[in-house]
């Protein structure tokens, strides 16, 4: 095959490949691309969520972890129906629900890897207050999970350094320095172009899909909103949202407002 022609082909072959791997994000309609199997991808976070709690101490309180999964059955059920109506039945074979509560004051922070399983540190309970602080949270992890969220992150990271090896191919010709500065531009380039904007746009998807299902788990959404300012008077450094992978405080809470009119005919239901 001629060097050129072989080129096209690659490209060719690459391009297909990507459409095949679109799908949709529910709710937004957003395309994303998912390059690895729904099923390799579980049995990997199962790993890493096994050798998580293995080196964890797991809490003994009682009280505590019996609403943790009390509010962790009812959202887990309320994504199951959701994803049922969304046409999403296939992917419920991989998910089998886990929630575990780790003994970490210091921590404030909860997961939900692919295929439901679930942890939450102790430290963020004072900051849930009650089970519908806590719904917001495991709503908004359960979410990353439904939207394929980490399937897409490390899509994305493939990606990237795929395009890397490329333009470090390409510049071999050119002076060392040259190459170093070129590759030190396409690496900031990628993280603030391409890898934060989309780390926030999962934060707001997360948002938005989380809020209808602890809706539809019976927690009322409008508590979310109260929930993300406590969240943010905990203080911290705060980077320019462009710099975060997360949205700003300010801006999250002002678009939770708006969707409230949307997801509330769920929790009235």
């Amino acid at each position: 095959m001629h060097k050129k022609t072989g080129k096209i082909f690659s490209i060719l072959t690459i391009s297909l490949f990507l459409l095949s791997s679109c799908s949709t994000v529910p709710i937004t309609g957003r395309k994303r691309i998912a390059l690895l199997p729904s099923s390799n991808l579980t049995t990997m976070a199962l790993q890493s969520y096994r050798t998580l709690l293995n080196k964890s101490r797991l809490s003994n309180d009682s009280r505590k972890i019996a609403i943790v999964r009390r509010v962790g059955r009812r959202i887990a059920v309320a994504a199951e129906q959701f994803m049922r109506e969304e046409g999403l039945t296939k992917a419920l074979k991989n998910f089998h629900w886990e929630f575990n509560l780790i003994d970490d004051p210091k921590t404030v922070n909860a997961f939900c890897m692919p295929g439901g399983k679930v942890a939450v540190y102790t430290g963020i309970l004072p900051v849930a207050k009650n089970e519908t602080g806590l719904a917001v949270i495991l709503g908004h992890e359960v979410a990353h999970a439904i939207a394929k969220h980490g399937n897409e992150r490390m899509s994305q990271l493939l990606l990237v350094q795929l395009g890397g090896i490329a333009l470090d191919a390409a510049l071999k010709s050119k002076p060392d320095q040259t190459r170093s500065f070129l590759m030190l531009a396409f690496g900031v380039a990628a993280q603030v172009g391409i890898l934060l904007p989309f780390s926030r746009t999962h934060e707001s998807e997360a948002d938005h899909i989380g809020l209808i299902l602890m809706a539809r788990a019976g927690y009322n959404p409008v508590d979310a909103v109260s929930f993300w300012q406590r969240m943010d008077k905990l203080g911290g450094a705060k980077l320019p949202q462009f710099l975060s992978t997360h949205p700003a405080s300010k801006t999250r809470v002002k678009r939770l407002k708006k969707l409230l009119p949307e997801v509330i005919k769920y929790y009235k239901k």
